[in-house]
């Protein structure tokens, strides 16, 4: 499952790595590092827990089509 991160929105509350520290990295500030996460199938409920943390809506998940075309 690809998802996507808007890092312009990110304003550091770190709750998307305190849901998932495993597949979210977060800078010294607690801003996302990166603006794309991969995460295994099995761990799909941890990536829509992460979307739902986020008060600043600025992660997404993708859809099929496109993780396949980014891939």
């Amino acid at each position: 499952m690809l998802v996507t991160i808007d890092l312009d929105k990110c304003a550091g509350h770190a709750r998307c790595y305190a849901v998932a520290a495993e597949y979210f990295d977060i800078d010294d500030d607690g801003y996302a590092a990166a603006a794309r996460v991969i995460v295994p199938e099995g761990a799909e409920n941890l990536a829509i827990e992460a979307v739902a943390a986020c008060p600043e809506r600025a992660i997404q998940i993708c859809e099929a089509s496109e993780e396949s075309k980014s891939a």
